[in-house]
């Protein structure tokens, strides 16, 4: 049997899953703090037919070998975290970073989640929460009389009461930071866990050394640009077409000896 049909079929499921891949960064363009991800490939074994420096029968020395590849494969979605465009939004409790930094959040089990989706809310006793009504970490309530919200640049969340001029501080956003946050696991919902290759997160203030800023009224946008997504899906579709037709080229030939006759 033909090699080639397997390392051409390698060849095809390769590039069904880059587009995959690119379908999703699609399906996120407009998912608040969304970081976009890229399929890597690497190639798989070798057939080797003949070694680089083997000497011939009359002692001559083969220059380069000879070997036939067996395809490819996916071995990694690796995350882009470049900065998304930071867009106004007026809310007073939506905050974008503009830096490195992660707001922490507590999952019902009590694991420390990280998102970069500054979309908060307000629940029922006044602990600013995400979308889904997991609370910060630390943990940040707003007085339920209170008429104004103010978060800095660092992080310090004040509000006005009823007859007072001047803002009074209740809490302190923190956030984390990873050494190699591509390692994080991604759970769905705008959501990330550590893992071993993340590594242990550092946890600071906002406007501190390598964490970011905060933004109040503004929110970080999905880093996908649509039109690189399309030309990336363009060249997966052409790879897996050529691919497609190595498989019709080798059944051709595979046919044409078949039908041989003596």
């Amino acid at each position: 049997m033909s090699r080639a049909l397997y390392t051409a079929a390698t060849g095809m499921i390769a590039q069904q899953m880059n587009v995959d891949n690119i379908a999703n960064n699609l399906a996120n363009v407009n998912t608040t703090g969304y970081k976009k991800s890229k399929m890597e490939f690497q190639d798989l074994l070798y057939q080797q037919l003949r070694l680089a420096g083997a000497t011939q029968a009359e002692g001559a020395q083969v220059p380069v070998e000879l070997q036939i590849g067996y395809g490819t494969r996916p071995v990694a979605t690796q995350r882009i975290f470049s900065q998304g465009t930071i867009v106004p939004t007026g809310n007073p409790l939506d905050v974008s970073i503009d830096g490195d930094g992660f707001l922490q959040v507590t999952l019902p089990d009590g694991t420390t989640a990280y998102t970069r989706d500054g979309a908060l809310k307000v629940s029922s006793d006044g602990t600013i929460v995400t979308s889904d009504g997991y609370a910060l970490e630390p943990q940040i309530t707003l007085p339920p009389d209170a008429t104004d919200v103010n978060i800095s640049s660092n992080g310090e969340v004040a509000v006005k009461l009823p007859g007072d001029t001047a803002f009074q501080t209740v809490g302190q956003f923190e956030l984390g930071r990873f050494i190699n946050p591509a390692g994080l696991k991604s759970i769905g919902r705008n959501l990330m866990l550590e893992t071993q290759a993340s590594g242990n997160p550092i946890i600071g203030a906002p406007d501190e050394e390598g964490f970011g800023k905060l933004s109040q009224r503004f929110l970080e946008l999905s880093n996908v640009e649509v039109v690189d997504e399309m030309v990336s899906m363009i060249v997966a579709q052409r790879a897996y077409e050529i691919n497609s037709r190595a498989i019709q080229t080798s059944e051709e030939m595979l046919s044409n000896a078949n039908n041989l006759k003596r």
